[in-house]
C-alpha cells in the first residue's frame, strides 16, 4: 500500500526523506506536498525532483497546514522544521487526521511535550521519532552486550561526546545558537544520547542535576582572549579563518540558505564569536536512573577532534565504546563547508588520532575481548538505510528494540529539559517534577 506524505520543513535535513521516497522507497509512498514558508527552499526540492523524472509534490504554507492535509488526503506528515516548532505542527497534524513521524528532538521543553501527549490521547495518532544513532552498528553491538547479560547488572556510564571546531562551531552559526529556538545542545544535540543510555540500558531518567556555560564562543569569550574585530558573517570578502562558514563555497548550501534569505531573513553563516548566543558549549551533567543507574555525561562543543567515548559498568565487568569520527580539524579545513561526519565513511587522517571505532569487553578475572562491529556503507555505517526502512515499510520484529516512538522522544528531552532548569537553578530536578506524565508508561 503506498501512503501519501508531506514534508514540513525544507531544510537540508529533509534530503533524508525526500531522497528516500523518490528513491528506495517509491512503491511504498509519494511526496505529494512540501511545506515550507520559504518558497526558494521549496523550489529548490521541486525543481529536483521535476529534474529526476519523479512526480512533483505541491507547496504549501504552513499556515495551511490543516487544509493541505485534508484536501490533499496526506497519511503521514515529517517534519523538519526547527526545533520550537515541532510541538505546534506534530498537534496541528494529529488533530487534522494525519500521523508524524519528526526529526529528533520531539519538542523542547515540558509544556509543549504536554501538548503532544494530549493530542495523541485526543486522536489515537501514531507519532515516530527518528533515532538513527540506535541504529549505528556500534550503538547497536553495544547494546548487545548489555541485553545479553555480559557485564551483569548496570551500574554506572561514563559518556563523553566531542564536538569539534567544525562541526560543533555549526551550532554557533545559525538557529540553534539560541535556546529558545532549539532547547540548546543539551536538548538539540543530546537528546541523541541520552535516547542511546535509555535505550542501552532499558531504564528511565530520575534526576538529574546539570553544570555549564559558554566558554569558548560568543562575544564576551572572544574579547577576553583578544580576538579583535570580526566580520558579522562567513560570506564575505575578503580573508577568511578557519571558524568562518563562506556559503559560496558549498552550491547546495548557499541554494538552500543564501538565495533563500532575502525571503526570512534567516542568515545561516552568522559568526561565532558574535553576541547573541545563549547556549552552552561545556556540558556536564550527572543522571539517576530508575534502575539504580548513575550517567557522568559530558559534551564539548569546541574540541580538536570528534567523536564519543562510552563506558558502562556493571556487576559482572566493564564495556567500553571508542569512537573517532574527525581525528583532527585543521586549519585551512575551517573554510569548507561543515558536514556532519557521522554521515561519512570513516577514512584515516594520518595522524596519532586515526578515525574509528572499538567495543572492548572485560569481564572480572578475565582479559579484555574486543567485540566485532559490523557495518555496510551508507549513513551511520549502514544505519540511515535500516532506520528509513523502519519509517517507509514499517517496523521490524527487532531483537535489539530499535524502533523508536513518542514516548521514547519525551523520555530522551525529559534528561535535557531538566539538566537546562538545573543549569538555571543551580538544584538537582526530578525528573516527575517535569510533569510529563506518560514519561514512565514505558513499552514492553
Amino acid at each position: 500500500m503506498t501512503e501519501r506524505y508531506a514534508v514540513v520543513g525544507a531544510g537540508s535535513r529533509a534530503s533524508l526523506y525526500v531522497n528516500a521516497i523518490a528513491g528506495p522507497f517509491a512503491d511504498r509512498a509519494t511526496l505529494v506536498a512540501i511545506c515550507e514558508p520559504n518558497p526558494v527552499r521549496a523550489a529548490l526540492y521541486v525543481d529536483e525532483l521535476a529534474a529526476a523524472g519523479g512526480d512533483v509534490p505541491e507547496v504549501w504554507h504552513p499556515d495551511r497546514l490543516e487544509q493541505m492535509i485534508t484536501s490533499l488526503g496526506i497519511d503521514r506528515v515529517i517534519v523538519t522544521a526547527r526545533d520550537d516548532l515541532h510541538a505546534e505542527l506534530i498537534v496541528r497534524a494529529l488533530d487534522a487526521g494525519a500521523d508524524v513521524v519528526v526529526e529528533k528532538p520531539l519538542t523542547i521543553d515540558a509544556p509543549s511535550a504536554r501538548r503532544i501527549e494530549e493530542a495523541i490521547e485526543r486522536t489515537g495518532r501514531q507519532v515516530v521519532v527518528t533515532f538513527n544513532y540506535r541504529y549505528s552498528p556500534r550503538n547497536s553491538a553495544l547494546r548487545q552486550v548489555i541485553q545479553d547479560g555480559l557485564i551483569g547488572e548496570v551500574t554506572s556510564i561514563d559518556f563523553s561526546w566531542m564536538l569539534d571546531t567544525k562541526h560543533g562551531a555549526d551550532y554557533f552559526r545559525r538557529w540553534h545558537r539560541e535556546k529558545k529556538n532549539s532547547g540548546g545542545l543539551l536538548v538539540h544535540k543530546a537528546s541523541h544520547h541520552f535516547d542511546l543510555v535509555n535505550w542501552w540500558i532499558h531504564s528511565e531518567p530520575r534526576r538529574v542535576y546539570a553544570s555549564g556555560g559558554l566558554r569558548f564562543y560568543g562575544a564576551d569569550n572572544a574579547a577576553a582572549r583578544g580576538l579583535g574585530q570580526r566580520p558579522s558573517r562567513g560570506t564575505h570578502e575578503g580573508a577568511h579563518d578557519a571558524f568562518e562558514l563562506d556559503l559560496r563555497a558549498d552550491d547546495r548550501l548557499a541554494a538552500l540558505y543564501l538565495d533563500a534569505e532575502q525571503h526570512d531573513g534567516y542568515v545561516r553563516d552568522l559568526d561565532v564569536f558574535s553576541d547573541g548566543i545563549t547556549i552552552e558549549d561545556n556540558l556536564a551533567l550527572v543522571v539517576d536512573y530508575a534502575s539504580g543507574a548513575t550517567l557522568s555525561y559530558s559534551l564539548n562543543a569546541h574540541s580538536p577532534w570528534e567523536g564519543y567515548r562510552v563506558a558502562v559498568n556493571g556487576t559482572k565487568g566493564r564495556v567500553e565504546l571508542d569512537v573517532i569520527e574527525r581525528g583532527a580539524v585543521l586549519e585551512d579545513e575551517g573554510l569548507h563547508p561543515v558536514l556532519d561526519p557521522s554521515a561519512t565513511d570513516a577514512g584515516s587522517s594520518g595522524s596519532l588520532r586515526p578515525e574509528g571505532e572499538r567495543l572492548l569487553l572485560q569481564r572480572h578475572w578475565e582479559a579484555p575481548v574486543e567485540i566485532e562491529i559490523g557495518g555496510t556503507a551508507g549513513g551511520h555505517g549502514g544505519g540511515d538505510a535500516l532506520l528509513l526502512s523502519d519509517v517507509f515499510v514499517g517496523p521490524s520484529d527487532d531483537p535489539l528494540a530499535r524502533p523508536a516512538d513518542w514516548r521514547d522522544g519525551v523520555r530522551s528531552i525529559a534528561v535535557g529539559i531538566a539538566g537546562n532548569i538545573s543549569l538555571e537553578t543551580g538544584q538537582p530536578v526530578q525528573v516527575a517534577d517535569l510533569g510529563i506524565d506518560l514519561l514512565a508508561q514505558r513499552t514492553p
